[in-house]
Parts: structure tokens; C-alpha cells; sequence
């Protein structure tokens, strides 16, 4: 009986140690559970669109986007930094998968407002999920022309317009992010010898960082049901992310000079490829006006 009981007081510290090392274990394990891949995209716009990124609970952003006039418009129009076209906005972050915007566009003098929701977010481990797939929802009012200066009949409803995209992307490493958009864009009121109530496009985009602050975007969507006729053009772009602390600042340059889904999905008049390229910036900058938990 005395032997029985040295053994078990022997064994108390190691069967101690291996409780301890199991639950270390057992810790980590549900650490490792599910890892997020985060920062697919530095911020919420990758050219003129938008990408998979949502903004914290509690988080303000300011976004200020500015378009100059066309390069080939030439010297006379100092290749167009005479002309300015800009969208002022701001979006907050009702939780970390939904958020909420609104803005105004000089171009058409548009109104919009969006939600955005994270419905799947990249991960690895017990839980691996390839994609993070966001869903964006806008509405826009064009207040261009005023009804006393329209030369037609011409109505709040004919006005508006909505959009609704699926942005799915993946980020393969810490260098090359891409995303698919595809898209429908619904205009109340259109002249139909030239355009659809619906249109579809898809569209494609991603970001390669080439430095630790410095990154390269780009963005193409390809309308689907264009009539024969159609007098518009593809929406290209190309950018430059820099990060500079709390500002994430993109130089672009792109072949339209709209910054709401509607103007650059539907109504780019310029060919990228015969020097209708409109330089311009993006510059955001994010608040915490709600406390964290």
C-alpha cells in the first residue's frame, strides 16, 4: 500500500505537466483554428471601383476622389488639368462586415448611397475558405439638368439608378491580390436606340505591392449586352497606391472621368487606346469615432 502511494505521489507532477502541455496545446490549436487573411486591399476603392475590403465597427472614412479633363484635349486645356471633376463621400463601419456610404459626384451633379456587406472572408486552417466575397448595393439620383432647365420632360424616377455587384477576391500571398466584379446596373429612364434598362458587365482587377508602401492596381469591366450602336466605351483604369500612415493616397489614371457605378460602368465616353485618359487621385483617410470592444 505504501509503495502504491510513493507511486502516486510520484506521478502527481508529471501527470500536472502533462495536463499543462495538453492544454497549451488545445490553446493554440483553437488559436490556429481559423486564421483571416486581412488586407486583401489597402482600402475600399481599387481604381474607380470598389473591392472585398470593409471598414472596422466604429470607423469613419473620408474619401475625396478628383478627375482632371482629358490628355488629349491638348496644351490650350494644359492636357486637361483645367477641368476638374470630383466626388466627395464618406463611409462607416456599422460592424466589421457591414458598412454604409453616401456621396456626391460634381459629374451630373449625382447623389449615391450604398451598403456593403462581407458575406465570406478569406481564411486558412480548421476553416479554409479560398474567397472573400463582399456584396455592394447602390442607388444614385442624377440632379443634372434642373427640371426648369430640362428640355424634356423629366422626372425624380427617371433619375435614378442602381447597381449591384458581387466583388469575389482572393489574396494568393503578400504581393498579388486579384478580385472578379460582376455587375448589374439598372437606369430607370435610358434613350433605348442607344442603351439598355440593364446593364451586365464583369469585371476584373487586382493589386501587386511592390514595396512595403507602395502597391499596383488596375481594373477592366466588360459590359455583356452593349447594343450595336452603343456610343460608350469599357471602363479601364490603372493606379498607384501609396500608403502614408493613416492616408491611403491612389494616383490614377483612367479613359472616364465618372466616380459613381453608373457613370463609369455605362456612360465612359473616352477610348483609353486614342489618348482619352483622365489622370486624377484618390486620397482616403479613416477615423475611429466609435471606442473598440
Amino acid at each position: 500500500m505504501k509503495n502504491k502511494l510513493v507511486y502516486f505521489l510520484f506521478l502527481i507532477p508529471f501527470a500536472a505537466a502533462a495536463q499543462d502541455d495538453l492544454m497549451k496545446e488545445l490553446e493554440q490549436n483553437e488559436k490556429k483554428e481559423v486564421e483571416l487573411i486581412e488586407q486583401t486591399f489597402k482600402g475600399t476603392r481599387l481604381v474607380n471601383g470598389q473591392t472585398v475590403e470593409t471598414k472596422g465597427a466604429g470607423e469613419l472614412e473620408f474619401i475625396f476622389a478628383h478627375r482632371f479633363g482629358a490628355v488629349n484635349t491638348g496644351a490650350y486645356n494644359l492636357f486637361g488639368l483645367d477641368e476638374a471633376y470630383v466626388r466627395l463621400g464618406l463611409e462607416y463601419g456599422i460592424t466589421n462586415r457591414l458598412g454604409a456610404g453616401f456621396g456626391r459626384n460634381s459629374v451630373d451633379k449625382t447623389m449615391d448611397g450604398y451598403l456593403r456587406y462581407k458575406a465570406l472572408a478569406q481564411s486558412k486552417g480548421v476553416k479554409n475558405i479560398p474567397v472573400t466575397v463582399t456584396a455592394f448595393a447602390n442607388a444614385a439620383i442624377r440632379t443634372s439638368p434642373r427640371k426648369e432647365d430640362a428640355t424634356y420632360d423629366i422626372t425624380t424616377r427617371d433619375r435614378m439608378s442602381y447597381t449591384g455587384q458581387l466583388l469575389i477576391a482572393r489574396k494568393f500571398n503578400s504581393v498579388l491580390s486579384l478580385q472578379l466584379m460582376p455587375t448589374i446596373v439598372h437606369k430607370n429612364t435610358v434613350d433605348k436606340t442607344i442603351e439598355n434598362n440593364n446593364t451586365f458587365a464583369l469585371g476584373v482587377g487586382g493589386r501587386l505591392k511592390v514595396s512595403r508602401s507602395i502597391a499596383l492596381t488596375s481594373e477592366y469591366y466588360y459590359r455583356v449586352n452593349t447594343p450595336a450602336n452603343d456610343p460608350y466605351y469599357n471602363s479601364l483604369g490603372f493606379g498607384i497606391d501609396i500608403e502614408t500612415g493613416g492616408h491611403v493616397f491612389q494616383l490614377v489614371m483612367t479613359n472616364t472621368r465618372g466616380l459613381t457605378e453608373r457613370a463609369f460602368l455605362t456612360e465612359t465616353t473616352g477610348d483609353f487606346f486614342k489618348g482619352n485618359i483622365h489622370l486624377g487621385f484618390n486620397v482616403t483617410r479613416t477615423f475611429q469615432v466609435k471606442k473598440r470592444r
